[in-house]
């Protein structure tokens, strides 16, 4: 059974009858709230092709039969009305793995979050012991929800890491190094679903486009600034995985000609010098900076030292950044990661380092702002992918 069959009901027509092309139509619009979410009519007109009366028609007799729910909205100043589909029942996972932490959340195909949950993990866990736990406290939520594991399309996985679009594998590179050679398939046998993985800089980029205050983007830089630097990519409104599925590697861009030696192998990357584990390094972790959140705090009270690592790190993003402006010309870059909340702090660097790096044109038409969804980004993100998928009919 594919995505859409279930919400439209479906019956012998005469292909050439105007009543096949009207059930076309509608086809066609819940095909375009499946891959993108929520949607107001006039973006469901130009994502379709239809006129927006056409589209204006149909979503009037499909709310009228409880296939969508409308709601009035503002978008770009003006008064729209915003389409959204109803629950099916079916249930899409999204789970986030991180150095410290799993998140899972539960979606509808409708984008609504039903359900969502964060455990701690020992820094250095046994991978498969915390996908098991990790597949335990989705037991549970399923369980606590009332939901069927029928009802789940399937698993979608962050990892911070790359990974091999062709095999579900995590490469080499991974800031977990622990997470190397992990396949999707081992993911499934843990879990019991099917399972779709990809690099949590890609998720949240996703997220940023199908849930976000940045809903509708159609060119975007995330950057997710951590122990790691990764980045999505949003291009012409699709996020874009190249050849392998490797893109986005923005911690192993060479920045400094004689720094040291990156784990990647090649000298002077910067994840060398701007990483969350590289600010600890320079801050002394006798001088009570321990952890993302101790720059954070301290950084919020205004530490001329912790500012200052900041700023460094943050001109050398932004150089990098700016790098890569110059080659795609996105609308829009999002920071994200553990230190968003120092706002200006991080950004300002960061705007700089754009400026430094990109033409003028570039950098002064590129907005640099942070994440709206904060931590919630990569598992929402992985959710939204199982989503697109179940558009296909594909199970990750």
């Amino acid at each position: 059974m594919t995505a859409t069959q279930g919400l439209i009901p479906r019956g012998a027509r005469n292909p050439g009858s105007q009543g096949a092309l009207r059930h076309l139509n509608q086809e066609r619009l819940v095909e375009f709230l499946l891959a993108n979410g929520p949607s107001t009519q006039a973006e469901l007109a130009r994502g379709t092709g239809l006129s927006t009366a056409t589209v204006s028609n149909i979503v009037r007799d499909m709310a009228a039969k409880g296939v969508v729910t409308t709601s009035p909205v503002t978008s770009s100043g003006r008064r729209a009305l915003l389409v959204q589909l109803t629950d099916t029942g079916d249930i899409a996972v999204g789970v986030d793995f991180g150095r410290r932490h799993v998140r899972i959340v539960l979606t509808t195909l409708g984008y609504d979050v039903i359900a969502e949950e964060q455990v701690a993990l020992e820094p250095g866990y046994d991978v498969l012991g915390a996908v098991r736990e990790a597949a335990r406290l989705l037991d549970r939520m399923l369980a606590a929800g009332g939901h069927d594991r029928e009802s789940v399309l399937a698993v979608g996985v962050g990892i911070p890491g790359p990974i091999d679009r062709r095999t579900g594998t995590v490469l080499q590179g991974a800031i977990l190094p622990e997470w190397v050679g992990i396949t999707r398939r081992e993911l499934e046998d843990v879990f019991g679903f099917p399972v779709v993985v990809d690099n949590d800089a890609n998720l949240g980029a996703l997220a940023e486009v199908t849930w976000g205050a940045n809903r509708g983007e159609r060119n975007l830089i995330f950057v997710k600034i951590g122990t790691g630097i990764g980045a999505g990519l949003i291009l012409n409104g699709q996020p874009y995985y190249g050849f392998l599925g490797i893109t986005g590697e923005l911690g192993h861009t060479p920045v400094a000609e004689h720094g040291v030696i990156c784990r990647c192998g090649n000298r002077g990357c910067l994840e060398t010098i701007a990483s969350t584990s590289v600010m600890l390094e320079s801050l002394g972790r006798g001088d009570g900076a321990r952890t993302a959140s101790d720059i954070l705090r301290r950084g919020l009270a205004k530490d001329p030292a912790v500012l200052r690592v900041v700023s460094d790190a943050g001109t050398a993003i932004g150089q990098a950044i700016g790098n890569i402006a110059n080659v795609i010309n996105p609308e829009l870059v999002l920071i994200g990661g553990p230190l968003v909340g120092l706002g200006d702090a991080l950004l300002d660097p960061i705007r700089h380092g754009i400026r430094q790096n990109a033409i003028p044109i570039i950098a002064g038409t590129t907005t640099v702002r942070i994440s709206s969804l904060g931590d919630r980004a990569e598992s929402l993100g992985a959710a939204a992918i199982v989503i697109k998928g179940a558009l296909a009919g594909q199970e990750g």
